[in-house]
């Protein structure tokens, strides 16, 4: 072990995975951000955690399994002429479930009327209590889909066992330092909460393409994200120059200076 950190191409192997392990986690951020939304402000920082810690065990699970996962690339049958894999369901599943779950909310948030309920304590915390762990319980689910390519481009850009689990545990401790702020953020602004949906569909489709068999490259996807969520910042920055408050002069200051005598 001594020996292997010794070496300045373990660091930068450690460096890069690392980076491109919180870069394949972009999309984990954005589910897990409108899945925790759904919760109570209180209890949300504690779903992100939960949540980010289940992605980080199931990826060092499916890491020590490497062999099984790789097995899951075998063909299993055929469907129209084309072979299906374990991998390729699980990304169909997966893909499927974020497309319905996303336009589900895009039509709660839409469509649907929230009246304020006043339930007994008790029945809300019961509830609360459900909520919370049926949130959990969708995150898990999503995080075995998250973690497959991660997993599989990590056995890809490094040799040594270690460098692998270091690198994708700097990654969800990045993660969870910068998922809590990004959360807030799409909670106080309903139109990037919008946008965090649409990404959800894209990368849902994306899914789905690749369970089929056709490859989309995942720098086009984050580019598509990268650009509209700049424009729609810069949205945000013209609705809050159009709100400021108008600063009116006094008549001193519209007159000029008093002349001088």
């Amino acid at each position: 072990m001594l020996e292997l950190a010794a070496r300045p191409e373990t660091w930068i192997s450690l460096a890069t995975l690392s980076a491109m392990e919180v870069v394949l986690g972009l999309d984990n951020i954005v589910f897990l951000t409108i899945l925790a939304g759904r919760l109570p402000r209180d209890r949300q920082p504690r779903a992100r955690r939960l949540g980010l810690a289940f992605a980080l065990l199931t990826r060092l699970g499916l890491l020590f399994a490497i062999s099984w996962v790789m097995g899951l690339t075998r063909p299993l049958f055929a469907v129209l002429g084309h072979e299906l894999s374990g991998r390729d369901l699980i990304l169909l599943g997966g893909g499927l479930f974020l497309i319905a779950k996303a336009t589900f909310e895009v039509h709660d948030k839409l469509e649907v009327e929230h009246a304020p309920a006043a339930p007994a304590p008790a029945a809300a915390s019961r509830r609360g209590a459900a909520s919370f762990w049926a949130v959990i319980a969708q995150i898990a689910v999503l995080d075995l889909v998250f973690s497959l390519d991660s997993v599989i481009t990590a056995v890809g850009m490094a040799q040594e066992l270690s460098i692998m689990v270091g690198a994708m545990i700097l990654a969800v401790g990045v993660m969870m330092i910068f998922a809590g702020p990004v959360g807030d953020f799409v909670e106080r602004h309903p139109t990037v909460k919008m946008l965090a949906l649409s990404f959800l569909i894209l990368i849902g489709v994306m899914l789905v393409a690749e369970g089929f068999g056709k490859h989309i490259e995942k720098g086009y996807i984050y580019f598509a994200m990268a650009f509209s969520l700049a424009v729609e910042l810069l949205n945000l920055r013209v609705r809050k120059a159009r709100a400021a408050p108008v600063h009116l002069h006094g008549p001193s200051e519209a007159q000029g200076p008093p002349a001088a005598t």
